[in-house]
């Protein structure tokens, strides 16, 4: 058994107090980050930078003594290394050429992606020895985006809330949308292989637009490719775990956990803990859910909202999170008050 927390509730240990991170922790909010940002000079610059992108994921880690860091990287970089042109707006985010057609899939390049990627594996490899050296109880978490997020941005062109493009051509064009989506799996599946290989000791498979879907397509789209990506993780790397976060699933969060064949689920912020607990088997971890908000507001809000989680999760695998990623006008103090009322708990 390892003596990393995180790593012994994905192994279905009730560990307390939780093990805590938080998406997004490496971020705005910090000092730290937004120097090694401003002297990037792009985000994509960053990401692809193995020494600066290896000290931003360290960070919080530094700062907080989280019991997790995750690589920084960005759920795009994969249809980027596929050869889509990628870039970032502003205040706006990402901008990509749609793909509409045969010709825009065909355009994608599978095999070429590793090269393009070799960065990403290179902070990978960096910040495990990091890690190693200063802070041995603290696992490294890969990831990617799952490939019905991922395509919907591929399909869009840009980020949004509805994706009538992507849900359109699911319905008038399955074939098309199947094969782009059977594209980015196999992608997918390789990015998260060269990470695990060159050190995540887990992985973590975001599915930040789950929750648009109805549940025929849910089970389709979201819990079937996340089967397909886990088996072939854990066919590759037996006994290394995974974190499934089908954000917005509602009551399929349950059918997720039982089929998806994860060591965990991450909960939305719309999720209530305490149903959670009931519904999903108990072997399965549960990470989260602390509105980013409540963490903004501080104080009462931030006291209450994660005594309740604590105790709704209290006996269970549980990670404790946010229900979505670390929001830019976060003050520190706060985050070092959560992490006082998680430890204490």
């Amino acid at each position: 058994m390892s003596d990393k927390s995180l790593l012994r509730v994905l192994a279905g240990e009730a560990v307390s107090p939780p093990p805590v991170w938080l998406m997004r922790q490496a971020g705005r909010h910090l000092p730290e980050y937004r120097e090694v940002r401003a002297r990037a000079g792009s985000f994509m610059a960053l990401c692809m930078d193995p020494e600066a992108a290896s000290e931003v994921t360290v960070q919080p880690v530094r700062r907080y003594g989280m019991d997790a860091a995750i690589l920084f990287s960005d759920i795009l970089v994969v249809p980027w290394a596929m050869g889509q042109e990628l870039r970032f707006v502003e205040g706006e985010g990402p901008r990509l050429p749609p793909i509409t057609d045969r010709a825009g899939l065909d355009a994608l390049d599978v095999a070429g992606a590793a090269a393009k990627a070799a960065p990403v594996m290179e902070t990978v490899r960096r910040t495990r020895a990091i890690l190693g050296r200063d802070h041995p109880g603290v696992t490294l978490i890969g990831f990617a985006g799952a490939p019905w997020t991922v395509g919907c941005y591929m399909i869009e062109g840009r980020g949004g809330r509805e994706f009538h493009a992507a849900r359109r051509m699911m319905h008038a064009e399955p074939e098309l949308f199947a094969a782009i989506l059977g594209k980015l799996e196999e992608a997918t599946i390789a990015y998260l292989l060269a990470q695990a290989e060159a050190g995540a000791e887990a992985l973590m498979l975001f599915d930040s637009w789950a929750g648009q879907l109805p549940p025929s397509a849910f089970r389709r789209w979201v819990i079937e490719p996340a089967r397909r990506i886990r088996d072939a993780v854990a066919a590759a790397h037996p006994g290394l775990p995974m974190i499934g976060f089908p954000r917005l699933a509602g009551p399929l969060l349950a059918e997720y956990a039982r089929e998806a064949g994860m060591q965990a689920v991450a909960m939305d912020t719309s999720m209530d803990p305490g149903w959670a607990a009931a519904n999903v088997p108990e072997g399965i971890a549960l990470q989260g859910n602390l509105d980013p908000e409540a963490l903004v507001a501080g104080g009462t809000a931030l006291e209450v909202e994660a005594r309740l989680i604590l105790q709704a999760l209290r006996g269970r695998p549980h990670i404790f999170n946010l229900g979505h990623g670390v929001e830019q006008p976060t003050p520190i103090s706060h985050v070092e008050r959560l992490l006082e009322i998680i430890r204490a708990a």
